[in-house]
């Protein structure tokens, strides 16, 4: 069994990362965030050990990762991100993995992308998507054990990134299928694998959640099982986000995800996952009723 008891956490308080920082306490880990807003993170997690410290300044990163086992990384790239700004995933992670060197972590997590593998596929070629292939890279390349997860499309990106208001927006529409996963269930399973990681094992699974849907289909089932609000659903041809790419920095970020998201042909190929770190139990309409 894993060695692992103590974990820092950098994005603990993002949309994905804050799931995840909950189970990994509820499982028993002694849990320290890593965050350059202590105050934001310790109204979210008043249990935990916060400290300060930011992956663009390693030498805050050597006093915030003494006497941790491991290390978890939720990483985003910013929508509004240029493609020669700082970059967490690389630039960071970088600075992450000279520090943990320092200190003698024992073990790396990081949070990947299943929709990143559109890469190269019908001439489609995204430096955010190159960013994340080479931080993948990094991580193997490092000697550090790694755990690293490439998880489908979440179902909080349906409730916070494409709603706007009481809109829930899809850019053009797709019969693609995508295995949505909730985050509370991607939670579970990340302190599972930390649980059975053995010293020097490195880890890779894939997570999908219990069933495949189309994006329009997730986006209904979200809009009629959601409580907190009335919800719609609107749909706009992807020519026109591409087009409003040429102009906006956001725009250009929503028309790359959703062009991959649309095309890229999701196969269910998360059998290890669930039978080592358990399936995930909530579909698209439990989520929706306990949001």
């Amino acid at each position: 069994m894993s060695s692992i008891r103590t974990i820092a956490i950098i994005g603990a308080t993002g949309m994905l990362g804050r799931p995840v920082t909950h189970e990994l306490i509820n499982a028993g880990f002694s849990v320290r965030i890593i965050a350059r807003n202590p105050v934001e993170a310790r109204r979210l997690f008043p249990q935990a050990d916060i400290v300060t410290g930011d992956l663009a300044d390693v030498n805050s990163l050597v006093p915030a990762l003494q006497g941790q086992d491991a290390v978890y990384l939720n990483l985003s790239v910013r929508q509004t991100e240029r493609p020669t700004d700082f970059h967490t995933e690389t630039d960071g992670i970088r600075n992450l993995l000279d520090a943990a060197r320092q200190t003698g972590v024992k073990r790396i997590g990081y949070l990947s992308s299943l929709v990143m593998n559109y890469q190269g596929i019908n001439d489609f070629y995204w430096w955010v998507f190159g960013i994340k292939h080479e931080a993948v890279q990094l991580l193997k390349s490092s000697g550090i054990p790694y755990s690293i997860f490439y998880p489908s499309t979440f179902m909080e990106s349906l409730l916070h990134t494409q709603r706007q208001g009481r809109l829930i927006m899809l850019a053009g529409t797709s019969p693609v299928q995508l295995y949505y996963i909730a985050g509370q269930d991607y939670g579970r399973q990340v302190a599972r694998a930390f649980q059975l990681a053995e010293d020097g094992q490195n880890q890779e699974y894939v997570i999908q959640g219990p069933e495949p849907v189309t994006q329009t289909e997730a986006a209904r089932q979200l809009s009629q099982h959601y409580t907190k609000a009335k919800l719609f659903v609107m749909t706009t041809p992807h020519w026109v986000m591409k087009m409003a790419g040429q102009l906006s920095p956001l725009m250009s970020y929503g028309a790359h995800i959703t062009e991959a998201l649309n095309n890229y042909r999701e196969q269910f190929t998360a059998e290890k996952t669930w039978q080592d770190l358990g399936k995930p139990t909530l579909t698209i309409k439990d989520f929706a009723r306990q949001a």
